[in-house]
């Protein structure tokens, strides 16, 4: 978007004057005639506008304004406190200060030219077109995070990064399919600080990028407003929690949706997923959803078009009732796309449902299938020329999400919603938009549009809906959940997904997966990576195999197999844990998987280790992403149990680990406890009246706890640990008493 940023072709806001004042913010006048609204949405939380804002918003916002207190003092410097944060703006050129308990977490650019100017502006517009910048000062040292599901290194400072939907055809450059313009600073010692760009627009972040200014945070905000929400907080938990009351809790997800699911590209006969479903419950490996990948259900020269192959698929509803019975649930693929050789495309046209071009005409999409650019490769088929469903006419919306009616009636319990990422600039949509604007957030719109018709057409006991995203904008955990694209079959490809997965996790989306083992390779995946994926993604929200080519764990090997089916029955002893850090999430904005700054902002040692994280409060993880079986650990702070050989580590360390195929490095934090189930082969063997058969005590309890069966509290003197009969305690460290009930 842009490699070149200059900033002498913006006119920078000068001397704003107050216009007005309201119970929750007021307006200025400022010198080039942009109105620049302030208004507080709560505690701790600022909404900067400038501009015109009369286009559409895309329902990203749930919050509401809020009141706060608004000081304008005679010396031109006005005043905002909600709750222990106020900001103040004024001053020529406008500049602005954002305070959390007296002490300043974030200002204005103070990068001043040679020349006696500041060297970007800290609010300003550029001289022709729509588009805005803006840049506050970064201390030495201070980190940057967020900014959606990135590949590369965990802190953003240094980069310039794109707020850019893409179809990113892997896992190994700055494009990535789930963007989201939020980042978030623990700060220098003084709170933590977060911003959020509400826009459908691209954004650049020059995150101290230094080819703008290594001692700023530049945005530039391809869009007709400004529109900037401004966070403080003690730390980035706080900041998670602003941001997600603003745009949205992530839901629960149902508990079924927490075991394996497996896929590969693709079963070519329902068949065939038949007999891989019967493998799966001979060979006792734990398993509750299979996929009918892009290809295994429809024809590709036909499709999108809700009808199942007829050649392959004469008797949908007898091939999926085979599934079902062997206790699995069913994902079928989509995508918002309808081949020009299929009737509906003309039907679509016809009644305005498609995005249109300049004349318009359907915009027919053409997928490059040139030698050396097509995104298929020499695996794939490639894709028909398509047209683009349209979902700002709200008649298109509801035509799509009523046509899955008859994909749930014929036994699918739920849509693999890929693609999304595909909007030309130059299309035009039924709400007069162009596809410049509507790109980014088309995917919300989408995904919203398919959870909304699993919710209203979904088998009724099939709990909370979800859908299996892969593009995403700013709002869309209220949809979830999101796997992260097409990874390398290599170690690189795993690392880099994990290091997506937390990026994800600490832009305000709690749930993530990936495609175990890689989705694309010269070769197929070894043994050894397959496994140390697989481990790794135990922790995850969610776990899938998934490949071109076969991904089951018996295409490695007896050895890689039975290793496979001892960390799939850990996965599923999980459970009820992980329900418990769900709910957290659903709660606060933490996700499943927490990087190290998330979850230990102050510790400087383990900042930098970028693939080990939590899984909630309970579990530091240190996936292995290199062959050999080693990794180096750091220790947080506090005291820490080995999982396979019980023994206590102090924090603040860094250990050699070296784990055989079989084990894999897995702490327990000291002061927490674990409970787990009993192992099954699928989740409808869970006993929901008593889903806790263990519970795992790491020293002496710090953390009040509840589950199932399960109560820890602590009063004034010990803590007191209550169970139900029949669930084991296990104690690493000294035991304390039991009281049963």
């Amino acid at each position: 978007m842009l490699l070149h940023f200059d900033p002498t072709n913006y006119v920078r806001l000068e001397d704003p004057h107050p216009i007005d004042t309201s119970a929750t913010g007021a307006s200025f006048a400022t010198s080039t005639g942009d109105l620049l609204e302030v208004t507080s949405y709560g505690p701790g939380v600022f909404r900067l506008r400038l501009g015109p804002h009369g286009k559409p918003d895309y329902g990203i916002l749930v919050g509401k304004s809020k009141p706060c207190t608004v000081a304008v003092p005679q010396s031109g410097i006005t005043t905002f406190t909600s709750g222990d944060a106020s900001l103040e703006i004024g001053g020529g050129p406008l500049r602005f200060r954002l305070t959390w308990r007296g002490r300043q977490v974030a200002g204005s650019i103070t990068d001043q030219h040679f020349r006696g100017f500041a060297r970007l502006p800290t609010f300003g517009r550029i001289k022709q077109g729509g588009e805005w910048t803006a840049a506050l000062a970064l201390a030495s040292g201070e980190a940057v995070y967020g900014l959606g599901e990135k590949f590369g290194p965990l802190d953003k400072r240094g980069q310039l990064i794109h707020s850019q939907v893409e179809d990113a055809l892997g896992v190994n450059t700055g494009l990535s399919y789930k963007n989201v313009p939020f980042a978030w600073s623990p700060g220098a010692g003084r709170g933590a600080w977060g911003l959020f760009v509400h826009t459908p627009g691209r954004v650049a972040h020059g995150v101290g990028h230094p080819d703008w200014s290594h001692r700023s945070y530049a945005m530039v905000v391809d869009d007709e407003a400004l529109d900037l929400f401004l966070f403080a907080a003690d730390e980035p938990a706080g900041i998670l929690d602003l941001y997600t009351q603003v745009t949205g809790r992530a839901p629960e997800v149902p508990r079924w949706s927490l075991g394996l699911w497996v896929s590969r590209a693709y079963y070519k006969t329902p068949e065939e997923a038949i007999e891989v479903a019967s493998k799966l419950r001979e060979r006792k490996i734990p398993c509750d959803v299979i996929t009918l990948d892009g290809r295994a259900a429809w024809r590709v020269r036909t499709r999108f078009n809700f009808q199942w192959d007829p050649e392959r698929f004469p008797d949908p509803r007898a091939s999926l009732a085979a599934l079902k019975a062997l206790s699995l649930r069913v994902c079928v693929w989509e995508y918002p796309y309808v081949s020009i050789h299929d009737p509906l495309f003309a039907q679509l046209f016809a009644s305005d449902f498609l995005l249109k071009n300049g004349y318009g005409d359907p915009y027919v999409f053409t997928w490059d299938t040139s030698p050396g650019t097509s995104p298929f490769g020499n695996v794939l088929t490639p894709l028909p020329e398509s047209g683009i469903v349209d979902f700002t006419n709200p008649a298109a919306y509801a035509w799509w999400r009523d046509a899955h009616k008859a994909l749930f009636a014929d036994g699918v319990d739920v849509i693999k919603s890929d693609f999304g990422e595909q909007v030309p600039e130059d299309a035009v949509a039924h709400n007069g938009d162009s596809g410049r604007r509507l790109h980014n957030v088309y995917p919300l719109l989408y995904n919203r549009c398919v959870w909304e018709a699993t919710r209203k057409y979904g088998p009724p006991g099939n709990g909370a809906p979800m859908v299996w995203s892969r593009a995403a904008w700013s709002g869309q955990q209220r949809y979830p959940m999101g796997w992260g694209g097409d990874p390398q079959s290599d170690w690189e490809g795993l690392a880099a997904s994990i290091r997506g997965g937390l990026s994800w996790g600490m832009s305000g989306n709690p749930y993530h997966s990936s495609d175990i083992g890689g989705f694309y390779g010269a070769e197929q995946p070894g043994a050894e990576l397959y496994l140390r994926w697989l481990q790794a993604t135990v922790f995850s929200s969610h776990i899938r195999v998934h490949g071109i080519g076969e991904r089951e764990p018996w295409a490695f090997g007896p050895e890689a197999e039975g290793i496979a089916r001892k960390w799939l029955a850990f996965r599923y002893r999980l459970i009820p844990y992980l329900e418990h850090v769900i709910r957290v999430a659903t709660q606060t904005g933490l996700p499943v998987m927490r990087a190290m700054p998330l979850a230990f902002p102050d510790n400087a040692l383990t900042r930098r280790y970028e693939t080990q994280f939590m899984c909630g409060d309970a579990l530091l993880v240190a996936p292995i992403v290199a062959a050999g079986g080693e990794v180096e650990i750091a220790l947080p702070p506090g005291g820490w149990y080995d999982l396979n050989s019980r023994k206590r580590y102090a924090g603040r360390q860094v250990l050699k680990y070296k784990a055989p195929l079989d084990q894999f490095p897995v702490f327990g934090r000291e002061g927490c406890v674990l409970p787990l189930g009993r192992a099954v082969q699928h989740t409808g063997e869970i006993d929901e009246a008593r889903p806790v058969e263990q519970l795992w005590v790491f020293g002496r309890p710090a953390q009040a706890f509840a589950a199932p069966g399960v109560e820890v509290t602590l009063p004034a003197d010990v803590p007191r640990l209550r169970c139900a009969e029949g669930i084991e305690v296990r104690f690493f460290g000294d035991a304390i008493p039991v009281e049963r009930s």
